[in-house]
């Protein structure tokens, strides 16, 4: 094989992230063998001795790494029959590297799939501790990104919180997916050798096998499942990104970030740059693309390995290790958050966030939603003109402004005032998913004991 082939189908300089799991696969299997007597509790014992100096290495970064061996596979076995000889040799006995690198990344992927849970866990935890410290904050909530009614911070959090809880719902459903051993397929076939798969899944804690020896070493349809709900998870990290970024921005200023998630401008001495959202959000693309690599990669392969198969680690291990470090990062993060309520209540009291009320105001009293519709439409029309709020009418004022009919007008009585008021307004959204301050409050009860 020449030199440039060599370097190009080579996977160690990748690949050899697996190492670790790779010895824990080779031990399982190892003990299996010796348990089925297909090779003798002496080479066992030389394997297990062999295995430990090995991890060792690795563990400690002097382990050789030899391009010319091709794979993490080739190279733990190498240095296996280095140090232990024939036993070494007899190691890859009923399997192949195709079912072993197969076992491989699904060990890798369920271990980061558990900390990528964890670590979505300790987030939410900590934008549970600002949802309930600004519980009562109002804010303008939006649509279209135009001021449409009254909410609290509190409230607006938790809909992250919700949104990452199901993202915790998918990496655990994946993860069911994920945790199936497909060593015993061997090459595609399966072997001769009288294997226990079942034994060998239950001591690398598989919660059972893959039952067709083709699926089992061709398809990377967890991975792929993975980088799905990775991409999702991205998403909603980019969509609190954008929020992060317009929030702080001076033209808005309804929080600040620590200076330690920011940086300045190299040009301009008073800039404080978002970095750590705006890096997150172009984030998601690179994510993004990483799912994409693996569904083009899949989609035209027949059964069943093929060495197509060896660029799917790349992307999963960007995919992944993306994940976690902004899903670390924006935990710490969000916890520093410095809300400024006074910014968030005058933008609230801009754009008529009331009118709704008004509206149902009007309902209460037994005026048809779309009559009364009509009519807050007329005096916001009005006050429009008059560049002033609908609480700035005096109660005749208002009347005047619906245009409705004389007697409908009288509907309209003093107590109208408190629902044009912005705290009128988040407390009469008192119900399951509403964002009046109570039911925030017991919302957040209810998700921190969701998290115990």
């Amino acid at each position: 094989m020449s030199e440039l082939v060599k370097r190009y189908t080579a996977s160690v300089n990748f690949d050899k992230r697996l190492g670790l799991v790779d010895i824990e696969g080779s031990l399982a299997h190892a003990a299996m063998l010796a348990k089925q007597n297909i090779i003798s509790v002496r080479d066992l014992a030389d394997i297990n001795r062999g295995m430990a100096q090995i991890k060792s290495e690795i563990e400690n970064g002097e382990f050789n790494w030899q391009l010319d061996l091709e794979d993490v596979h080739l190279n733990i076995e190498a240095r296996l029959t280095a140090l232990v000889g024939a036993a070494g040799k007899r190691l890859h006995t009923g399997r192949s590297r195709n079912d072993q690198v197969a076992t491989d990344i699904r060990l890798w992927l369920r271990a980061q799939i558990d900390d990528v849970v964890m670590a979505l866990s300790q987030l939410r935890s900590g934008l549970l501790t600002v949802a309930e410290r600004e519980a009562d904050t109002i804010l303008p909530g939006f649509t279209h990104l135009q001021v449409a009614q009254p909410i609290t911070f509190g409230h607006h959090l938790l809909a992250y919180v919700n949104m990452f809880g199901r993202d915790v719902e998918r990496f655990l459903d994946c993860r069911k997916r994920t945790n199936l051993l497909p060593l015993g397929a061997a090459a595609l076939a399966g072997t001769t050798y009288p294997i226990d798969r079942e034994f060998v899944a239950q001591q690398l804690g598989f919660e059972g096998v893959c039952e067709n020896s083709l699926d089992a070493v061709s398809d990377r349809d967890f991975a792929i499942e993975f980088c799905a709900a990775a991409s999702l998870l991205m998403m909603h990290v980019s969509r609190l990104s954008e929020e992060l970024i317009i929030w702080m921005s001076p033209r808005v200023g309804f929080i600040d970030l620590a200076d330690r998630f920011c940086t300045g401008s190299s040009i301009m001495p008073q800039k404080k740059n978002p970095d750590v959202p705006e890096l997150a959000r172009g984030k998601t693309g690179r994510v993004y693309g990483d799912l994409m690599s693996l569904l083009t990669l899949m989609k035209g392969q027949p059964l069943a390995y093929n060495k197509d198969n060896q660029e799917d680690k790349e992307p999963l291990f960007d995919a992944a290790d993306t994940v976690l470090e902004t899903v670390l990062i924006f935990t710490e993060m969000v916890q520093g958050i410095v809300v400024k309520p006074e910014s968030m209540r005058a933008a609230a009291l801009q754009g008529f966030s009331t009118a709704t009320d008004l509206a149902d105001y009007l309902v209460k009293k037994g005026l048809p939603f779309r009559d009364a519709h009509e009519a807050v439409a007329h005096a916001v029309k009005i006050c429009t003109q008059k560049k002033c709020d609908l609480a700035d009418l005096t109660l005749d004022e208002l009347r005047a402004a619906t245009d409705l009919a004389p007697e409908q007008q009288a509907l309209i009585d003093p107590d109208v005032s408190h629902c044009l008021t912005l705290e009128g307004s988040v407390a009469a959204r008192n119900h399951i998913g509403g964002t009046a301050p109570n039911q925030v409050r017991a919302a957040i009860e209810r998700l921190k004991n969701a998290l115990k």
